[in-house]
C-alpha cells in the first residue's frame, strides 16, 4: 500500500521529527470563524432578551390571575376578566386546518418537482414556488376575504349538510336545508382564515420536504429500478423513507408559522373569544391577531395581559420550530438509510 510522504522538519539538534498539525484557524479563516460565531450568538441574544422581555411584562398578569388566565374563556380587561382559553382554541384551530390543507399540497408539490419534473422546467417551479413565501400577508389576507371566503361558504354549507353529524362541521343555529341559506354564519370562520394562512405556509414546507428529497442517494433510486421498480415504486419505497425526516421537519416549521400569522387572520375572522370545536361556523380569535387588533387601545393591564399570551405563544412557536430543526438535521443526514 502507497503512503503519502510525510512533511517533516529539522530541529536544532538535527533530527528530523513530524511536523506538529495546528488546528487554530488563521487569516481569512478567522475572520470567517469569529464572525460565524458572533452571528449566531447575536441571534441567541436577541432570542433570549426577546423570551426574558415578554416573561418579565407577563410577570404582572401571571400573578394576578394564576392558572384561570389559561382556563378562562372571556377577553374583558375593563370588568377584570381575562383568560385566553378561547384564543389559545382558536390559535390551535386555524393552524390546524391550515396544515389539513398545506401538508398534502406540499407533499405533492414537493415529489413532483423533484421527481417527476422536466429538467428544464424544475428551476421554474422552485421559483414560482419561493415566489410564494415572498408575497406578503396582507396580500393573502385580501385574497381570502374578497376571493375565497364567498367560496368557502358554500363549501361550509355542502359540508355541514353532509357531515354535520360531526362536531366540527357543526354550525349552530342555522338549517342547512332551509331554502334561503344565512350566509352570515358560514363566513369570517377559522376554517376561511385557515385556507388563507395555509396557501402562506405551503410554500416554506414545500422547500424544506423538496431540499431532503433532492439528497435521496442516486445508487439506491437507480438500484430499485434496475429491479424492475416503477416510478412511483422508487418514491414509495426509496425516497420517502429517505426523506421521513424532512417531511416532518417541513410540517412542523409550517405548523409554527401558521401558528403565529396574524394579518391575514385579521382580516378574515370575526373576533369570538370562546372554545368551540366548530370549524366552519362565524367566530374565532388567535393570539396574534387579538395582540394585532387591541395593542393600540389597550391600558397598562390589558397590555400586560396581551404581552402575557404573546409570551406563551412565543414558548410554543419556539418548542415547535425547535423540535422541527432538529428532525430536519436527523433527516438530512440520512439516518438509517444505507448509502
Amino acid at each position: 500500500m502507497t503512503t503519502l510522504p510525510t512533511l517533516d522538519r529539522p530541529t536544532a539538534e538535527g533530527d528530523v521529527r513530524p511536523r506538529r498539525i495546528s488546528r487554530t484557524p488563521r487569516g481569512a479563516d478567522a475572520v470567517f470563524e469569529h464572525t460565524m460565531r458572533a452571528v449566531g450568538a447575536s441571534v441567541l441574544v436577541i432570542t433570549g432578551g426577546v423570551g426574558l422581555f415578554l416573561g418579565w411584562q407577563a410577570f404582572p398578569t401571571l400573578q394576578r390571575y394564576g392558572l384561570s388566565f389559561f382556563t378562562t374563556e372571556v377577553w374583558q380587561p375593563d370588568t377584570d376578566v381575562v383568560g385566553i382559553a378561547g384564543i389559545l382554541a382558536g390559535t390551535v384551530s386555524v393552524a390546524a386546518v391550515a396544515m389539513v390543507i398545506a401538508f398534502p399540497l406540499s407533499l405533492l408539490t414537493a415529489l413532483y418537482i423533484s421527481e417527476y419534473a422536466p429538467a428544464r422546467l424544475r428551476p421554474t417551479l422552485v421559483s414560482l414556488v419561493d415566489l410564494m413565501a415572498a408575497i406578503p400577508s396582507i396580500v393573502y389576507g385580501l385574497w381570502g376575504f374578497f376571493l375565497v371566503m364567498p367560496h368557502a361558504a358554500e363549501l361550509a354549507l355542502w359540508l355541514q349538510r353532509n357531515l354535520g353529524w360531526l362536531p366540527f362541521f357543526q354550525v349552530r343555529d342555522t338549517d342547512p336545508d332551509a331554502a334561503v341559506w344565512d350566509t352570515s354564519r358560514y363566513v369570517g370562520s377559522a376554517f376561511c382564515a385557515g385556507i388563507a394562512v395555509s396557501m402562506m405556509v405551503m410554500p416554506m414546507a414545500c422547500a424544506v420536504m423538496r431540499q431532503v428529497f433532492s439528497q435521496t442517494p442516486v445508487g439506491e433510486k437507480e438500484a430499485a429500478l434496475a429491479l424492475g421498480a416503477t416510478r412511483w415504486g422508487v418514491v414509495r419505497s426509496v425516497v420517502l423513507p429517505f426523506g421521513r425526516g424532512g417531511i416532518i421537519g417541513g410540517t412542523m416549521l409550517g405548523l409554527g408559522r401558521a401558528l403565529g400569522e396574524t394579518i391575514a387572520v385579521v382580516l378574515i375572522i370575526s373576533v369570538a373569544f370562546e372554545v368551540k370545536p366548530n370549524l366552519v361556523e362565524i367566530g374565532t380569535a388567535t393570539v396574534s391577531s387579538t395582540i394585532a387588533g387591541r395593542f393600540g387601545e389597550a391600558g397598562p393591564a390589558q397590555l400586560s395581559a396581551l404581552l402575557a399570551a404573546g409570551f406563551v405563544l412565543f414558548l410554543i412557536t419556539l418548542a415547535v420550530n425547535t423540535i422541527a430543526a432538529v428532525v430536519v438535521n436527523r433527516g438530512r443526514s440520512g439516518a438509517g438509510v444505507d448509502a
